[in-house]
């Protein structure tokens, strides 16, 4: 028997209703939730087994539902086979789909029929769509004629995602022009473009897209909190990891993560300072970064599915290493923030904008491998428990996961004319 989207659901309870031959298509479906309540339908093909971000936002989102009688939630996404997932004021309907190719740990999701289904039973106030590729589509024909309003969640940037390497002109400029029609396009069947950074927003309106709606995401602040701190050579001797100065990148392999840059500046941070590199995840470039010449001196981990070890190990590192420039918010090293661990970033994107707004770390030049250097050699050297603890700090006044979802709420009953 299959186990669907693997702890997914981090700490609400839930019931698994599973077997080889469910059938969403033809299955008779579970009784309504909390009848009256208001309903909000997540869909994304962006949860998988190994992933990060968008995962521990629906997360924490269920986990807020459950605690909040006046809300409930439903989840479509795609799995290895069908599955539902019941929790406390929120379900999960998991939909069989293909792997994407070249993007693991990510599946289509593809059924509209089976969808519009779940749509008709489940309801909703409001859709969320929650990424970019074939799901926005199959919401859209889903929901004809249902005419739920539709928000989407601006997850990924996609644009950049599309053309990193904008500055260069000719083909990534014909790229980039195509992908910001793209978005705009998805943008008009939407209520509202929801985003977590100031970056972001600025960006899409700079581009015609008007209808953004801000809202940052959280934390739990009592997961990840400096308290761990004191348990960090217990951590590291369990995790394999070494004494010493240390850095850590945790989340997916991929090439707009810029790991490549990190690995070829990091040379001579370790011979500067003794500072190691550890890289804790997967992703579509592993096999490429692993052939790296400097890969055989990388802290390699494998991704880690328990929070609990995962709080460990973001407070019982040095610093926490953010090289993506088009973050659109950066899950992750809130987490390592909150955590009261230093933050290395690139000067651009999500990341970048709290680490300049909080002092709780440094940041180096876009694509400048001799500038990553420099700023990692200079925040060792530096008070690192001093950025450590003005990151938790304005974590612990600005990013709890209550006033996230508070404020997304609020803003769920505005775009519906409903009273707050």
């Amino acid at each position: 028997m299959q186990e669907p989207l693997s702890q997914l659901w981090h700490r609400v309870p839930s019931r698994r209703l599973l077997g080889l031959t469910l059938d969403l298509s033809t299955a008779p479906l579970p009784a309504l939730q909390r009848e009256g309540a208001l309903g909000v339908l997540d869909i994304t093909e962006y949860v998988g087994e190994t992933s990060g971000g968008i995962r521990t936002y629906l997360a924490a989102k269920s986990a807020w539902v459950a605690a909040h009688p006046e809300t409930r939630q439903t989840l479509v996404v795609p799995g290895r086979g069908d599955a539902i997932i019941e929790g406390a004021g929120s379900r999960t309907y998991q939909l069989h789909g293909p792997a994407i190719p070249f993007n693991a740990p990510y599946r289509f999701l593809l059924s509209a029929r089976t969808s519009r289904r779940i749509f008709e039973h489940e309801r909703p106030d409001l859709i969320e769509i929650g990424s970019h590729l074939l799901v926005p589509w199959v919401a859209r024909i889903a929901n004809k004629g249902l005419q739920a309003p539709m928000v989407w969640f601006y997850h990924g940037h996609l644009p950049r995602l599309i053309a990193p390497d904008h500055e260069r002109g000719g083909a990534q400029r014909v790229l980039e022009a195509l992908a910001w029609r793209y978005v705009r396009r998805l943008a008009r069947d939407c209520r509202a473009v929801i985003v977590a950074s100031p970056f972001v927003a600025e960006e899409l309106r700079a581009h015609g897209v008007t209808n953004v709606e801000q809202v940052p995401l959280g934390v739990d602040l009592e997961h990840f909190h400096p308290r761990r701190r004191a348990m960090a050579g217990e951590t590291r001797r369990r995790a394999g990891l070494p004494d010493g100065p240390l850095a850590l990148f945790a989340g997916r392999f991929a090439r707009e993560k810029r790991l490549d840059l990190l690995l070829d500046a990091w040379a001579p941070v370790e011979r500067r300072t003794g500072a190691r590199l550890a890289l804790l995840g997967d992703g579509p470039q592993a096999r490429a970064l692993r052939k790296h010449p400097y890969a055989h001196r990388v802290l390699w981990l494998p991704f880690e599915q328990d929070r609990e070890r995962l709080a460990d190990l973001l407070a019982a590192v040095d610093v926490y290493l953010a090289p993506g420039p088009y973050e659109t918010f950066g899950l992750a090293a809130l987490e390592a923030m909150a955590s009261g661990t230093p933050i290395l970033t690139v000067d651009r994107g999500g990341v970048a904008e709290r680490v300049a707004a909080t002092g709780g770390g440094t940041r180096y030049p876009f694509n400048d491998r001799d500038g990553l250097t420099t700023a990692a050699i200079e925040l060792f050297r530096g008070d690192l428990g001093a950025f450590g603890m003005a990151g938790h700090r304005s974590a612990e006044r600005h990013h709890g996961w209550d006033a996230s979802f508070t404020k997304l709420f609020a803003t769920y009953r505005r775009l519906l004319g409903r009273p707050a």
